[in-house]
């Protein structure tokens, strides 16, 4: 047991799922895997792991933001061992040729977030496993979805002023999507030796006032693929 995850040794599998919403957790071990057993509730933070086609996978929430997914990534990879950690979860297009419910793949990710300038002495780039990226994107092209591959920036805000503008400067250099968690999954993977991977559905493509993004109806349709993607990428 660590301080946040309440499972013993061996309860959580080597693959893990790392969804940022814990009901999602809740509903991809109840809807996908085979005699999930629930290892951990603390702060209503679930955590299962059952089978999926045969392999012993796990799936966790980390909640919203860097701080929290570092919390849960380095416990997970640290004190349980996780070897493959694959966060799901939605972004906003920041590309002109992202459309709603289309999936990105996190190849790096810049970040507004500070929370590794006290380690480096310049900046760290955080980074996706290149075995797991070119793994769930095949499957992903093999399946005919709509998939993309870039540099995505990690927040550590969520709303703030002109944030079109805000969008472009990034989008000029590249950056496809918005997120917040990846920066902190990728360090702490790159530091316990563990591979890792974001995967992200597209919720908002407009940040003008009055935009509207995906419904709640159209998030759950679009859901399946992806944890259905994550999850065949998650085993060997």
């Amino acid at each position: 047991m660590s301080m946040h995850i309440a499972a013993k040794a061996g309860e959580i599998a080597p693959n893990i799922l790392l969804p940022g919403d814990p009901m999602r957790a809740k509903h991809i071990a109840e809807t996908y895997l085979e005699d999930a057993v629930c290892f951990n509730e603390i702060r209503g933070m679930y955590g299962y792991t059952g089978t999926y086609k045969g392999q012993r996978v796990s799936v966790m929430g980390t909640g919203m933001g860097i701080p929290s997914i570092l919390i849960y990534a380095t416990e997970l990879a640290r004190d349980y061992g996780c070897k493959k950690m694959i966060r799901l979860g939605t972004a906003g297009a920041y590309s002109e040729k992202l459309k709603a419910l289309d999936l990105v793949l996190s190849q790096a990710t810049s970040t507004t977030s500070a929370i590794n300038d006290h380690i480096f002495p310049g900046h760290y780039a955080p980074c996706a496993d290149f075995e797991l990226l070119d793994k769930c994107y095949h499957i992903a092209r093999e399946r005919g979805l709509p998939v993309y591959v870039g540099n995505t920036i990690c927040n550590d805000h969520l709303y703030i002023d002109n944030k079109e503008e805000y969008k472009k400067v990034w989008a000029d250099y590249g950056v496809i999507a918005s997120e917040m968690e990846g920066a902190g999954l990728y360090t702490v993977a790159a530091r316990y030796g563990a591979k890792a991977l974001t995967v992200m559905s597209i919720v908002e493509t407009s940040f003008k006032p009055g935009a509207k993004g995906v419904s709640a109806e159209d998030k759950e349709k679009n859901l399946k693929d992806m944890i259905l993607l994550a999850l065949d990428t998650a085993i060997d």
